[in-house]
């Protein structure tokens, strides 16, 4: 171990190494592995003559199984380096990266959550487990903490300041915590992080990032500070979260899938994006002064939902970053990076109706000036994460209809034309049954290489080995009823915002909600009669094809029932109280998060004693050093003018 700062920033510093190489092996893995299924689709296809409904088919099915296949080959690196014990970027040793050290830190950082009609018990109680954490390691004085409120309600603003008095009196800190009541209404989140950049990001020399529903430990945020000390050439370092505090069924099997399944999935993402990256908007460090050159928001054209203000602001700040020659980093590897989810199914389709339309709006970006090819992909991957859903529910369409026309018209033995011999049909059935199982693996394979990381390593900490699989076995089930149903709303979602609907940005529900069927039926109850239609219809017309669209005709008349079943607390009360679906945090629970929710208990008492007692205000924030943040030119690049602070040495776009 060494305290000498020199050898510290050298030990961490991030080298990627081999980008193209890699790029090539993963790209080229994607598509062979397309071409191959494409070859045998088209050979089942093509049987008995290839027709203008089969070749849609066909070239549906090529379109998404190129998404499919990268997502597999993503996976299957992620497993090797896990497996592997080592870091995707540098292919160095992970301790390595993060040698301990008792250096003092060098910089001065500021931890910044923009909220906006969030409950103020929950937000202040984040910030306090993160203070209570940093005070013994002797480094809180390189952090001040801002609260940046857009709550537009005169009342809940006023009793948002009574929580922050009540914590900074509770904490007994000074001039570390502050508040500041934004009044302009535009940008939303984004706008909030840039009103804050133009007054006091000059004054810091990193930023993290909070969303209402984050947490971080002192452990993670301190070694965030530590990387960016010694890559100078860094932009942007994005944690993985982890979800916690889920109680209802459907929060509980996203929690369990995202802590066996997640850690793969994203460690192959980072062997491939190197320092070309996305940026999540949350949980992450940033340098403020790259991020104010580079990535002012520009308008885009046309009227909304497809143009106007962006919507998915930290997908394009992060290609703005990497176009201006800051690195960007995922590092899924740091623990302590905490989020939490919406409780049913209900609310988290409300959360990627809003997601569809800003990551729609990112197809108008692919042409800008600038733009590293990586981050072009970014912006196409997140718009197809929608754009798959109707495709793949079309290409269920027509292959229904071509089954059902088969089945009516029945084959032609005698087609026009001379023929001495009838053309019998030629039959692809276990050629069919292989390609329909080779994408099945594709499918659950990542989810089975998580499953045995998980045993290898950390069975104890999801309750041992049959509670592991039991609730492995769960997931699997729920996430095939939930998948037609989430296909069928993405497509919903498409669909509306391509006739130009537009929808709001409301605060998420985070906590428990139940849902009753009333409001359920309302919203899904249209899925139950659309699948009855369809499962009648092949009954009649080809009762032998029916279990080709099975799996996806239970999700969708099962959607009202499951949906209802699984946003009830009682549910997942009683599958932890027999052990099922556990997580590593409700093991072995982070000390921060029982600090977080001792201090959310502590704002509730606050909030609900009567009368209200009164705490000195705290003292606001530093005084302000206002400088722009001009939009980000789209149509040139690079920028008329150029200043030492918009690239660091040697970092230009590679």
């Amino acid at each position: 171990m060494t305290d000498d700062p020199a050898q510290v920033g050298s030990a961490r510093r991030i080298r990627p190494v081999g980008r193209l190489a890699r790029r090539i092996l993963f790209f080229g893995l994607g598509v062979a592995t397309t071409a191959y299924a494409s070859l045998a689709m088209l050979d089942i296809l093509g049987a008995n003559g290839l027709e203008r409904i089969e070749l849609a088919i066909l070239l549906l099915f090529v379109f998404n199984f190129f998404w499919l296949a990268l997502s597999f080959w993503s996976a299957f690196m992620g497993f090797v380096f896990e497996a592997l014990g080592i870091e995707p970027i540098t292919l160095r040793r992970r301790s390595r990266l993060h040698p301990p050290t008792s250096a003092p830190l060098r910089t001065r950082t500021a931890i910044v959550m923009a909220e906006r009609n969030e409950p103020p018990d929950r937000i202040f109680a984040a910030f306090e487990a993160l203070l209570r954490d940093l005070a013994p390691t002797g480094h809180l004085d390189h952090f001040d903490f801002f609260v940046l409120s857009g709550t537009d309600d005169p009342a809940q603003v006023e009793i948002e300041r009574r929580v922050w008095a009540a914590t900074a009196d509770r904490i007994g800190v000074s001039g570390r915590l502050f508040f500041w009541k934004r009044e302009e209404r535009t940008g939303r989140k984004a706008g909030t992080i840039s009103d804050f950049l133009r007054r006091w990001g000059s004054q810091y020399d990193h930023m993290v990032v909070f969303d209402a529903d984050s947490l971080m430990t002192a452990s993670v945020v301190v070694e965030l500070v530590r990387l960016m000390e010694a890559n100078p050439g860094a932009g942007l370092i994005q944690t993985l979260p982890m979800p916690i505090n889920q109680s209802t069924l459907f929060g509980r099997v996203l929690q369990f899938a995202s802590w066996v399944y997640a850690r793969v999935f994203a460690t192959g993402t980072a062997w491939w994006q190197l320092g070309e990256a996305n940026y999540y908007g949350h949980n992450a460090i940033l340098r403020p002064e790259a991020f104010r050159t580079c990535c002012g928001l520009p308008t885009l054209s046309g009227s909304p939902p497809l143009g106007g203000e962006i919507h998915s602001h930290d997908f394009v700040e992060s290609a703005l970053l990497r176009r201006g020659g800051w690195q960007v980093y995922f590092l899924p590897h740091l623990g302590g990076s905490y989020e939490e989810l919406p409780s049913n199914l209900l609310d988290f389709a409300v959360r990627d109706r809003r997601w569809a339309q800003g990551n729609l709006q990112h197809l108008k970006l692919l042409r800008a000036k600038g733009l590293h090819p990586i981050s072009r992909f970014h912006f196409l991957s997140g718009a197809f994460a929608f754009i798959l859903s109707p495709l793949w529910l079309l290409f269920l369409v027509l292959s229904t209809a071509q089954m059902v026309v088969e089945a009516v018209v029945g084959h032609e033995y005698f087609p026009p034309g001379y023929s001495l011999f009838p053309e019998w049909p030629i039959s692809k059935m276990s050629e069919t049954i292989s390609l329909a199982t080779a994408t099945v693996a594709l499918l659950f394979v990542p989810k089975l290489l998580g499953v045995l990381l998980a045993l290898v390593r950390e069975r104890r900490a999801f309750g041992g080995v049959l509670r592991l699989l039991a609730s492995t076995l769960l997931e699997i089930l729920f996430s095939i009823l939930m998948a037609p149903i989430m296909m069928a709303l993405h497509s919903y979602f498409v669909l509306t915002l391509m006739v130009g609907r537009v929808t709001g940005w409301d605060p998420q529900h985070r906590s428990e909600r139940g849902l009753g069927l009333r409001e359920a039926f309302s919203s899904l109850g249209v899925l139950f009669f659309a699948a009855i239609g369809w499962g009648v219809l092949l009954l009649v017309a080809a009762p032998d094809r029916v279990w080709w669209v099975l799996p996806v005709l239970t999700g969708l008349v099962f959607a009202v029932p499951v949906t209802v079943w699984s946003s009830r607390g009682t549910v997942g009360a009683r599958l932890r109280a027999a052990g099922i679906l556990l997580t590593p945090e409700e093991i072995r629970p982070d000390p921060a998060i029982g600090v977080a929710h001792a201090a959310q208990q502590a704002n509730a008492a606050v909030l609900a004693a009567e009368p209200a007692a009164v705490y000195a205000e705290p003292s606001g924030p530093p005084p302000t050093r206002m400088l722009p943040m001009p939009p980000a030119p789209l149509d040139h690049w690079p920028p008329a003018t150029t200043t030492e602070s918009q690239a660091p040495a040697g970092g230009a776009p590679g």
